[in-house]
């Protein structure tokens, strides 16, 4: 069965936005399904792949996305902060088989979760177990890859393992994760299995269990992580701790929202190990590498700035709903426009870099104590991060921001993902002048929602006045100081 065109869906996430460049180099043609195309410009591959907006819960762009499609990849996973959304990935993955069936695609490759069969499977587990149960009851080729925790720079689960062994001197065993194993998987094998499947007739229509060469416990998990970082870390019992109580602390302590913790640590209830070694007999030229060495690489992806993908890209809070600028009434902004005697280049170099680990260049801790107020009261605080320092795309998060439009060398626009009683954006713009010599725009926009909104703003006016005036002097001095 040849295989030229490749669906991939999930193009934004973590798995499909690195799936995506390796099928490019095997000479495949690529289609991406995405809800939102503009979070794909600026991908060093967007130029080689066919992008078709549609979103698969509304069914919306499936048929034109399925078009002459020889096999399709399901890396849709609408974990998240919302109610029922194992009704959300359902009704998808209904939408998707359908669409699937009647183009006649043939072959479907799903990555979904590891766990028995018992009643006893966390909501998340069950709801990955039920997307293959659809797409097989609809008759179609279906290769369902079974994975535990995926280790790698960006990933969700190597994220909060990271952050809890980093911050903690003692960090806390969970009573219900105590006599649990797991048998993580490297994302380099992931997506290596990914890419096999596709052209391997044995994968046809099998449920394939992969994971890592060992098996561990969740303290093994952390110990490891820590003896990789060279760090000494003790351990203690937490008995009475239940994964909502887990979810929160997790929740304070790393990047990742209590909201998602949540169905994570459930999920590690379970034994999540292969059954079998299935996938060793059908794929025998993929070596799965163990924890340690996973973690080593990931550790060495994060230490050279090359994070290809990150969770944070394709989450989104619930109560931040992804909303484009509009210039229209209603919307009140603040701006602030100076000179700079440096090139535009050296002032957008400058502002596309900003936040992240070089902090946002002004009255620090006042983004910080914003940052507190946010997480107090429910919201995402500064704990996204940014995937890279100097490198931007649209779609990606920017701590408590979304990155909205990137327009090289002139501007970013950045949309608000605190609570807000109102929509924000905040952007930065710089045009040349001259030679030498360059105009920077920095404008907070604000569509204020009933009293509360237009006093919130009116209120902090003077203090936005104080941050942007100080934030566009700083910019300016920092863009004067690079070398040409």
């Amino acid at each position: 069965m040849a295989i030229k065109t490749v669906l991939v869906t999930g193009p934004t996430g973590y798995i499909g936005g690195r799936l995506i460049p390796r099928l490019l180099a095997r000479g495949l043609r690529v289609r991406a399904l995405a809800r939102r195309p503009a979070a794909l410009e600026g991908r060093p591959w967007s130029a080689s792949v066919d992008v078709v907006k549609g979103d698969v819960f509304c069914g919306a762009g499936l048929k034109e996305a399925m078009a002459g499609v020889d096999a399709a990849y399901y890396l849709i996973h609408s974990m998240s902060d919302m109610e029922n959304f194992e009704n959300t990935e359902e009704v998808s993955a209904n939408n998707f088989a359908s669409a699937a069936v009647e183009a006649g695609v043939k072959k479907i490759i799903y990555l979904g979760g590891l766990g028995g069969d018992s009643a006893g499977l966390s909501h998340h587990l069950r709801s990955r177990r039920r997307m293959g149960e659809i797409f097989r009851a609809r008759g179609l080729n279906v290769t369902e890859l079974r994975a535990a925790i995926i280790v790698g720079s960006g990933s969700i689960s190597f994220e909060l393992i990271r952050y809890l062994a980093e911050r903690l001197p003692f960090i806390p065993c969970f009573q219900f994760l105590r006599n649990t194993r797991c048998q993580p998987v490297a994302i380099r094998d992931i997506l290596a299995y990914l890419t096999a499947a596709l052209d391997n007739p044995l994968a046809d229509g099998k449920i394939i269990d992969i994971g890592g060469s060992g098996v561990y416990t969740y303290r093994e998990l952390m110990q490891i992580y820590a003896e990789t970082r060279g760090l000494k870390r003790g351990f203690f019992n937490c008995f009475m701790w239940s994964p909502l109580v887990a979810s929160k602390f997790v929740g304070l302590l790393t990047p990742v929202p209590s909201v998602l913790a949540k169905p994570l640590l459930e999920s590690l209830r379970n034994d999540v190990v292969c059954s079998d070694a299935r996938a060793l007999e059908i794929f025998p030229d993929i070596k799965p590498l163990d924890y340690r060495t996973a973690v080593q690489y990931a550790l060495m992806r994060v230490s050279e700035n090359a994070v290809e993908t990150s969770w944070t890209t394709a989450y989104e809070p619930h109560y931040a709903k992804p909303c484009s600028f509009i210039d229209t009434e209603g919307i009140i902004l603040q701006d602030h426009c100076i000179t700079v005697p440096a090139p535009a280049g050296n002032v957008y170099k400058v502002f596309s870099g900003i936040g992240g680990e070089r902090g946002w260049f002004y009255a620090q801790w006042l983004w910080s104590l914003k940052a507190l107020q946010d997480r107090l009261i429910g919201g995402v605080g500064l704990r996204m991060g940014r995937r890279h320092p100097d490198v931007i795309h649209q779609g990606e998060a920017l701590d408590f921001w979304r990155v909205e439009r990137v327009i090289e060398d002139r501007t970013i626009l950045l949309r608000a993902e605190m609570k807000l009683p109102g929509k924000g954006w905040l952007q930065f713009e710089t045009r040349p002048l001259g030679a030498e010599l360059s105009m920077l725009r920095v404008t907070a926009y604000f569509e204020p929602r009933g009293l509360l909104g237009n006093l919130y703003w009116y209120l902090l006016y003077p203090v936005h006045t104080i941050i942007f005036r100080g934030l566009t002097a700083e910019i300016s001095r920092r863009a004067v100081l690079i070398k040409a």
